[in-house]
């Protein structure tokens, strides 16, 4: 079990985003104070602490890690995780902090695209750093590609990459195993999540398009390069050995639509 003080408040990164409101009250639930590193101002409440701080600009870290034991590094964006981590890892090793659990993607150091070699980065960036860690791979949230299959099912013709295939997983799945993590002892690098079932782009929208009662002609289009064979050989997929999510696409698009 994780030795860190249970009356030491848990700093949460991200805190305010998909994830992160799936994981404050479960945490909250186990008894853990919190403390939200957030670049907005936000009220604290019921137990949770909101600070203001920029990973990117490392900007209000190192005065947010003041007391904490506990990280849960959630925050991510399209680009700059890699950069974002070496600032939190720097102030993490000076402040003593004794476990620190992180969110990456599945395909990380995989699939050679700009978003997973970032994710990559980040990884290196916490396993580097002295601090004792966790880190916890999760394949695309089904929220994430609700909000692609909405933008491709808005187009008169819906490009249909064959290669690209997910393995889409509930956040709600993803904190669960997240605040099990951050109860328990450093790791290192954990079994992946990810969803039931691996479904195509197309499975993906035409599966939207009959739940809004649409339907769309599909163009098939080529992924070249090395990032097309990548995805041809399901880099970004891990079917065997991975923690499987309970709850399946198709149960989150009739939660969602229905």
């Amino acid at each position: 079990m994780n030795d860190a003080p249970t009356n030491a408040p848990v700093l949460v990164t991200g805190g305010t985003g998909t994830l992160g409101r799936h994981v404050l009250p479960r945490l909250r639930t186990a008894g853990r104070e919190l403390r939200v590193l957030s670049r907005t101002i936000h009220r604290s409440a019921d137990g949770v602490e909101y600070v203001v701080g920029d990973l990117l600009r490392d900007e209000g870290v190192a005065p947010a890690l003041d007391g904490v034991h506990t990280v849960l590094h959630l925050a991510g964006g399209p680009k700059g995780d890699d950069r974002a981590a070496v600032h939190l890892m720097r102030a993490a090793a000076r402040a003593g902090v004794r476990h620190l659990v992180h969110i990456s993607v599945v395909g990380a150091g995989r699939v050679p695209i700009g978003y997973f070699e970032a994710k990559h980065g980040a990884e290196r960036a916490v396993s580097e750093s002295g601090v004792p860690w966790t880190t916890l791979r999760a394949a695309q949230f089904h929220d994430l590609v609700l909000t692609v299959v909405q933008k491709l099912g808005a187009l008169p013709i819906v490009p249909d990459p064959k290669v690209i295939r997910f393995q889409p997983v509930d956040a709600r799945d993803v904190a669960d195993r997240l605040v099990d993590l951050v109860q328990g002892a450093p790791s290192g690098l954990v079994p992946e999540i990810a969803g039931p079932r691996v479904y195509t782009m197309a499975d993906l929208v035409r599966s939207y398009l009959a739940a809004r009662g649409r339907r769309r002609p599909f163009l098939p289009v080529p992924v070249p390069g090395a990032a097309g064979r990548a995805y041809r050989d399901g880099a970004n997929l891990n079917v065997d050995g991975a923690t499987v999510g309970t709850r399946s696409w198709e149960e989150f698009l009739a939660e969602k639509l229905g």
